[in-house]
């Protein structure tokens, strides 16, 4: 049985594990349970009534929040000709070809979060998708991360762009801001990520499509949101 720490304990307390809180409160409780002396990520899990091993109902994309993820990712740009100085001005932390396909594989190199790529390159990284896809780092098209519009896929991540892929058992789990964003942003970044995924909803799924949507912070309990506080 998993043990917790006795600060875990004490504001897990707070929570009623048999409610469903408006999303303005369980805001407001996501700041009162976190633990961490750092400033916490405020994490969002989608329990989605999906059947996964349906090639039409596999989940996944990327959302840009309306308020950002409060976080600077460092983007790394695999292309080549044109599209190396439309990368530099856009912003790019790192732009190559092969050169930065070599340093991940020879030197284990990943001073970066995310990786862009223009289509052409795709053939070369695959060939070290064994690398990258364990680390979440392979792009894709699905995504937004392989594109011939290189600067829109570099503006979008910094504007506050959110991976999304739900699990073998249909849960999407995304960060949706800090514990430092003030309660309307945090609160905008929620709802704005799931009325998003509702919208997207399979047309084979039959019945309700959320079973459960809850917010946690870093190391912090789960707080379950009334899934009826969106869109339909």
């Amino acid at each position: 049985m998993k043990k917790f720490g006795k600060k875990y304990t004490e504001v897990s307390k707070k929570v009623d594990k048999d409610k469903l809180y408006t999303v303005e409160e369980a805001v407001k409780l996501v700041k009162e349970t976190s633990i961490t002396k750092f400033d916490g990520t405020v994490e969002l899990a989608l329990n989605l009534n999906i059947d996964t091993k349906k090639a039409d109902q596999q989940m996944r994309g990327s959302i840009v929040l309306p308020n950002g993820l409060g976080k600077t990712k460092r983007i790394c740009v695999i292309t080549k000709g044109d599209n190396v100085e439309v990368a530099k001005k856009a912003g790019a932390d790192f732009v190559g070809d092969n050169d930065l396909i070599e340093k991940i594989q020879k030197e284990n190199w990943f001073d970066f979060d995310i990786i862009v790529a223009s289509p052409d390159m795709m053939p070369a990284l695959g060939k070290i998708g064994k690398i990258l896809g364990p680390r979440g780092l392979m792009p894709n098209p699905k995504t937004g991360t392989v594109t011939n519009d290189i600067a829109k896929a570099i503006e979008d991540i910094k504007k506050g762009m959110v991976e999304y892929r739900a699990d073998s058992y249909g849960i999407i789990h995304v960060p949706v801001g800090k514990i430092s964003f003030d309660n309307k942003k945090l609160e905008e970044n929620i709802s704005f990520f799931v009325n998003a995924i509702l919208k997207n909803k399979p047309t084979t799924v039959k019945g309700a499509f959320v079973n459960t949507v809850a917010i946690a912070a870093t190391m912090g309990p789960g707080i379950k949101i009334d899934k009826n506080s969106f869109d339909k």
